[in-house]
């Protein structure tokens, strides 16, 4: 008989997955708004999806650090100062009159959420055993869910009332409540945390062929997401004319994909032999979706209901793929999943920056080959490294 499971450390999880959902709705509640800050700005759609890529830029590069960093002091500073840093930025991106104002602002809101989301998977990680990090795993990434469940719609909504200015300061007053929330669960942690000591990193575990091609994969997942959910209210409002009051609907249950596909990922990754060939499945899945997502415009429900399919795939890799990126030694795991997030950074900024290149060439009909190579890549990736998951 194996050994009983230990308590989840669900007060840390909590915490955790409402801080997710501050940094995480830093970012998708803006997709709505871009062509209105476009207008606001005086720039073109194209330049104001790229204040997203720079978001990305920088919460890529921040990750890295802070992982690293989180595996020798400890994670307690980045985990509460990551947010308030957020909030200050978020106010910045509100009183901005100008794209250079709004962008360097995002830029230092990218950075913040980096240290953010880098130091809560680890510490969540390095608390609970191997066998149950898929749960917990997907119980703290569905934070990032509710940002896309509940968070865009209601800004969506709020947004037609007090701007796109007013939903990122409301932002900034999240971030504080997520700073508040980890400080009074750090302040009594469950159990040692993982970077409470001196270590000395090895590079070469952190960097081995393993985690490397875990890294690549997770690149292309990121990119089959980030592009439905940077680009799918603008699909709409493109495709169909959709008003900004009338996309609240629509996003969520896109949204309603996400956090389903989220909280299954993270049970299946637990309870089936392999968890990257559970990724391969769900990207194989996700790849065929994503042509006619992109390419059939048969009505408003129609295309919601694939957006919520496909949505539902890429969700459902990515607890599996975290799951088998976490089961490193404690001393190293701050640094690799620090790198996991610089990898999905790459994933957004690849979608941000080369969506907005593929719209101006092909239309969104240019999204359907792209995404689906992305998600077939990262199958047959997956397929090929199963044996070391």
């Amino acid at each position: 008989m194996p050994d009983a499971l230990k308590p989840l450390p669900w007060a840390l999880i909590a915490a955790g997955s409402f801080a997710l959902f501050a940094i995480s709705g830093s970012g998708t509640t803006r997709a709505p708004f871009l062509i209105d800050m476009a207008r606001d700005l005086s720039v073109s759609l194209g330049l104001t999806a790229n204040v997203m890529a720079m978001n990305a830029v920088t919460w890529g590069i921040a990750s890295v650090f802070a992982g690293a960093l989180s595996d020798r002091v400890g994670r307690q500073p980045f985990l509460i100062g990551g947010p308030i840093c957020l909030a200050v930025s978020s106010v910045g991106v509100a009183v901005s009159e100008s794209y250079a104002g709004v962008a360097f602002w995002a830029t230092v809101g990218g950075a913040a959420a980096g240290v953010v989301s880098a130091t809560v998977v680890t510490e969540v990680s390095s608390r609970v055993e191997n066998r149950q990090r898929g749960r917990a795993l997907g119980w703290t990434l569905s934070g990032q869910s509710m940002a896309l469940l509940l968070g865009v719609p209601l800004a969506t909504v709020a947004g037609a009332a007090i701007g796109w200015r007013g939903v990122h300061l409301a932002v900034g007053v999240v971030a504080l409540i997520a700073a508040l929330g980890l400080f009074l669960t750090m302040r009594k942690p469950v159990a040692k945390a993982g970077g409470a000591r001196r270590v000395a990193i090895d590079y070469r575990a952190v960097l081995s062929g393993r985690v490397l091609r875990l890294l690549i994969i997770g690149v292309a997942e990121r990119t089959c997401y980030a592009l439905a959910v940077t680009f799918f209210a603008t699909y709409l409002q493109t495709a169909y004319g959709v008003s900004l009051a009338g996309l609240a609907l629509p996003l969520a249950v896109f949204a309603l994909g996400n956090i389903l596909g989220t909280l299954l990922g993270g049970q299946l990754a637990d309870r089936l032999p392999n968890r990257l060939l559970t990724f391969a499945g769900a990207m194989l899945c996700a790849a065929v979706i994503a042509l006619p997502l992109f390419l059939w415009q048969g009505g408003v429900a129609v295309t919601v209901a694939l957006g919520f399919a496909f949505v539902l795939a890429t969700s459902v890799a990515r607890p599996c793929m975290m799951a088998a990126l976490s089961n490193v030694p404690d001393e190293i795991r701050g640094t690799v999943l620090g790198l996991n997030v610089t990898s999905a950074s790459i994933g957004w900024l690849a979608a941000a920056a080369v969506g907005g290149l593929v719209i101006a060439a092909f239309g969104f009909a240019g999204f359907a080959p792209m995404a689906a190579g992305l998600a077939l890549m990262g199958a047959l990736l997956a397929i090929g490294s199963r044996r070391q998951a």
